[in-house]
This record gives structure tokens, sequence and C-alpha cells, in this order.
């Protein structure tokens, strides 16, 4: 895939496709962000076979920034990705709506593919409000691309015709990032959002992508960046292979993943460190930003194991 394809259209045209990587943030011994080894991290993810990274989702811990951390951490990532023709995004979720705007001010110009937001979450927004948040977005992003970041533990869910609805008043709102469905669900998507970009969870993307997902923001990527990718490329190549290496996934998530969120009560930050730390490709380990809970170093090496046993694919 070209990866500066993005590049060739205009804003309201674009519709990200395939395996996008999060940026998640290594951490020093103070248990602050340690710049260098993100930077180590930004040159890997660059280097790999994703077709895009993206910054502030819930894995980068965007809701444990300061403002000064963050716009450090998206002008670093922007300069190590257009150094590298590889397409980003920029998260600018904030459960302050008016910081959001501004992240978002910030964002445009260093002329991301798109950035991504949350709808503001300390006090859920009625309809009319969300119509106002997404109008004040796209004037703001000034033709930005937008992506909406409702997945499972958003406290506000939206349905897919309230997204349609938001997005015919938003036209930037090019695609979103959903938990995904049953049949009935991808008929009703492509009846209410056709050429829209619907991301779905990385372990269920082999049932997803026949059905009409675009790609995914992918928790499987931060196990295992080109593992992921080639899981999305054997969906076309080998479907009843990429079925089985998902049903393997889907068990090792909710048997070894899922399991221990409820056992230690691990947020799905923590979770994604986890997969970072199990798949060893780069300096990000298990730690989270104070006060989140993280995995303990004994489960990180347990897992490592059972990870290898159970899904050689994604390491080879």
């Amino acid at each position: 895939m070209d990866k500066t394809h993005y590049q060739q259209h205009s804003p309201t045209q674009y519709r990200p496709k395939g395996i996008w990587g999060a940026v998640l943030l290594p951490l020093d011994s103070t248990g602050d962000i340690d710049w260098s080894a993100l930077q180590d991290e930004l040159d890997i993810l660059c280097e790999s076979s994703l077709q895009g990274i993206y910054t502030n989702g819930t894995a980068g811990e965007f809701h444990n920034q300061t403002e000064d951390e963050y716009e450090k951490l998206t002008a670093i990532a922007c300069e190590h990705a257009l150094k590298a023709s590889m397409p980003f995004q920029i998260g600018i979720s904030h459960s302050n709506a008016r910081i959001a705007k501004q992240r978002l001010q910030y964002a445009a110009t260093l002329k991301p593919a798109a950035v991504q937001f949350t709808l503001p979450d300390w006090s859920v927004l009625s309809e009319y409000e969300r119509q106002e948040f997404v109008h004040g977005l796209q004037d703001a992003g000034n033709g930005t691309p937008l992506v909406l970041y409702n997945p499972p533990h958003a406290k506000q869910r939206l349905t897919l015709s309230e997204i349609a609805s938001l997005r015919k008043s938003a036209p930037s709102i090019i695609g979103a990032k959903l938990p995904g469905g049953d049949d009935l669900w991808y008929r009703e998507r492509e009846r209410l959002l056709p050429d829209f970009s619907v991301f779905v969870p990385g372990h269920f993307v082999a049932y997803g992508r026949p059905r009409g997902a675009y790609g995914s923001y992918s928790n499987v990527a931060c196990m295992s960046p080109n593992g992921a990718v080639r899981h999305w490329q054997q969906i076309e190549e080998d479907p009843t292979g990429a079925q089985e290496l998902e049903a393997r996934t889907v068990q090792f998530m909710n048997e070894s993943i899922v399991t221990l969120a409820h056992r230690d009560g691990l947020s799905n930050v923590a979770l994604d460190k986890l997969l970072a730390a199990i798949g060893t490709w780069g300096p990000v380990d298990e730690k989270c930003l104070w006060p989140y809970r993280s995995a303990t170093r004994s489960d990180v090496e347990r897992l490592r194991l059972v990870a290898r046993q159970q899904l050689p694919e994604l390491f080879a």
C-alpha cells in the first residue's frame, strides 16, 4: 500500500484503511515519559509495515497528560512520521470540550491524515450538544478529516443512526473507531454509513473485513505491529487460516488478558501496555502513568510464553 495515498485526496474523500498502530508512552524509572525511548519507539513503528500510526488514543494515555506533554508528544510523533512518510493521526480528545478544540487547532497545523476525537465525557452531551461539538471541531479543524473514537468503554456510546446524524451535519467526520457487531450490524452500517471508514478491534478483523470493516486501530498491533498487518493481509490470501488465527487470538484475549483485568482491576491502558510488553518489539513495557495500576512483571513473562505458544504467526 502507498503510505502517502491520503495526500492525494481532498479531506472529505480520504478514507483510512488497514492496520494502524498506537503510539504508547514508555516511562522512565521515575514514572515520567521517557522521551528518548519514545523516539526509539517511533523509529520502529515508522519502519514497520503498519498503514499508519496514531497518538493519544486510550493506549496512548491521552487522559493523563499535561498540555505541555501533549504538545511535545504530538510534535515529536509528527516529525518522525513525516520524515518516514508514514501516515499519522493525532488524538485531540479531552473531557473539556474547549481544550479538545484548542488541541485540534494545534494539531491541524501539523497536517495529519486525520484527527481522532472522543465526545467530552464528564457531563454526557445531549443530541443538540453533540451537534454543537462536532460543528465546533469541524470549524476549528479547517477541513482536517475527523475520526470519531467511540469504543466499548466510552461513557457515551452512539448508535449507527446517531453517528450518521453527526456525519450529515459535519461531513469532515470520515470514519470511526467502533466495537463492530454481527451481520445485522454490518448491514445496518452499510445502509446508514456507506463510504465511511469503520475501524473495529484488532482481534475481530477477520470477521469484519469481509463485511465492510476498513481496518483497525489495533490492540493486536500493540502486541505485534507487523504480525497484525500480516493477519490483515491473510484475510484476503487465506481467509480460512485468518479466521482460525482470529479464533485463537480471541481465546488468548479472553483467557489471558480479560481474565487478568478482572482479577487485578486493570484498565484498558494497562492491558494495551501489557500486550506491548508481551510483544517485546520496542521500548514500551507494562508500566502506566500514575495513579493507574500496571500488570506485574511475572504476568508479563508468563504471558509472553503463552502468546508465542498460542499465536506463533504473530511473532514470525
